[in-house]
């Protein structure tokens, strides 16, 4: 039980009263369900059965790597809005970190591994169905090019857990950058005690921003790098159509990784107002709210790092004043690749919002349109989106994108092969998810692997694979996601 060497430079260097060390509650007759074996790579593990009969006894905690030091953190943070003085890691341990052989640095976090002293009354649990949604979820986005933490496997058991229903106990292993989320500036900030913020700030500068060091100003060059990796992390989910669906600031990583997946979804048909938590009765985190969502939330945590400014909000409010015009510089560069444009004009903007506006009075599958306009030539007329919608919907932008295309300087072909590498022909959309965890519970779990497998390369034709590209079916496009898990 010796693969990893573990490190453990959060309880290293930060003060011992965030963070409680306790080991893993085990599970019962645990068994594999799914593993990721490029994940693995990231570890320098191959895939063995040796290596998953290991990760079994370890994410049921019935064993532990040698030199693991399992902690769970304190933090807090604003829950729909609402401050919440203490949250912390209720349902999982930090196992520690591990550097790979090119020296990539990764925490290794074991979710659903039973009580901690921050699990305010809850078992401490994860069930099948989030553990798997999180492995497919993570894994999609990686694939797709975007900022995420990985799942390396999921792990269930026999084990009950108490939802609406009865479930299966199930954990899952997280790789991520960092698991310093917003709220942990906010509790040093405001719960903590004094030094904890700038033993925190220090912390992250010289783990994660390691270039702002020597500066003069290094804490305000921390600001506005978290907020530059929250700006293009959320730009790209805006690209892709992807919702995260709780978006607190608990839930918000420092490296701009997408982190926590809850009742995230990936919007079928295009609707600013889609909104995939069934919690979220006023839609405060629809996909359409999600950029101002996310300026919200570094201006809670510049409130929470203002004492490192000797209380001079200045910088922090500049720093936020420009946010807005980062994030649209990295949205619209992210669209102009995905309508295949050589070069971003300043007019683009509006050819953007346009068709937008058409995808979402048209009520066209996002996906599959952007799919489709990769085959799209101006000498060909509509035939190419036929597929997926009623091209005179659309065809007032149709004719504004065919003259914008004169002026690209690549050939149709050419565009056509860059825009496939941007448009994914499949996404985890939710009743595939959904599908795949109806099966898992009856142990079936072949379509976990059928799916994995298709979103690794989600901008390949897969011909084998094409119904996972079909509409889907009328029943899905209501299918309400909790955050229980």
């Amino acid at each position: 039980m010796n693969h990893l060497q573990f490190k453990h430079s959060f309880a290293s260097s930060l003060p011992k009263h965030l963070f409680t060390r306790q080991a893993a509650t085990p599970l019962s007759h645990p068994e594999l369900v799914a593993f990721s074996q490029p994940a693995a790579a990231q570890l320098n593990l191959n895939d063995t059965p040796e290596l998953r009969a290991e990760l079994t006894a370890v994410c049921s905690g019935n064993a532990m790597w040698l030199g693991a030091d399992p902690l769970a953190m304190v933090y807090s943070g604003h829950q729909f809005g609402m401050y919440n003085p203490q949250l912390g890691d209720g349902r999982g341990l930090l196992l520690g970190e591990v550097s790979n052989d090119v020296g990539v640095n990764w925490d290794v976090y074991l979710k659903g591994s039973g009580p901690t002293p921050y699990s305010r009354d809850g078992d401490g649990r994860a069930v099948l169905r989030s553990c798997i949604r999180e492995f497919l979820g993570s894994e999609a986005l990686f694939h797709l090019g975007l900022a995420t933490t990985r799942a390396l496997c999921v792990v269930s058991s026999d084990t009950p857990v108490y939802r609406e229903t009865l479930e299966r106990g199930s954990t899952l292993l997280r790789l991520a950058t960092t698991h310093l989320r917003f709220g942990h500036f906010e509790y040093a900030s405001y719960s903590g005690q004094p030094g904890d913020l700038q033993a925190l700030a220090d912390y992250s500068i010289q783990r994660y921003f390691p270039h702002l060091q020597h500066q003069k100003d290094k804490y305000l060059g921390l600001f506005k790098s978290i907020l530059d990796k929250t700006a293009h992390m959320v730009a790209q989910w805006q690209s892709v159509g992807f919702a995260h669906g709780v978006m607190n600031t608990d839930n918000m990583s420092i490296v701009g990784e997408t982190f926590d997946y809850g009742p995230f979804g990936f919007m079928d048909d295009f609707d600013w107002g889609y909104i995939c938590n069934h919690s979220d009765y006023n839609g405060r985190y629809a996909f359409g709210q999600q950029p101002d969502i996310s300026h919200w939330n570094a201006a809670k945590l510049g409130a929470a790092m203002l004492p490192l400014f000797d209380g001079n909000p200045e910088p922090i409010q500049k720093a936020l004043d420009n946010y807005p015009e980062k994030y649209t510089d990295y949205y619209n560069k992210l669209m102009c690749q995905k309508l295949g444009l050589s070069h971003c004009h300043r007019d683009d903007e509006l050819l953007i919002n346009s068709l937008l506006q058409a995808l979402q009075n048209s009520a066209c599958d996002y996906t599959r349109f952007f799919r489709a306009l990769c085959d799209f030539t101006s000498d060909q007329g509509h035939e190419a989106l036929l597929s997926v919608t009623e091209a005179t919907a659309i065809q007032d932008w149709l004719l504004a994108y065919s003259g914008r295309l004169k002026h690209n300087t690549m050939s149709d072909q050419q565009r056509s092969q860059q825009m496939k590498q941007v448009n994914p022909k499949y996404i985890l959309r939710n009743y595939l998810a959904q599908q795949a965890i109806e099966q898992a519970e009856e142990k079936n779990y072949s379509e976990i692997e059928k799916l994995q497998i298709t979103l690794q390369t989600p901008f390949d034709e897969h011909p084998d694979c094409e119904y996972y590209a079909a509409p889907p079916p009328q029943w899905a496009k209501t299918l309400a996601i909790s955050c229980s898990s």
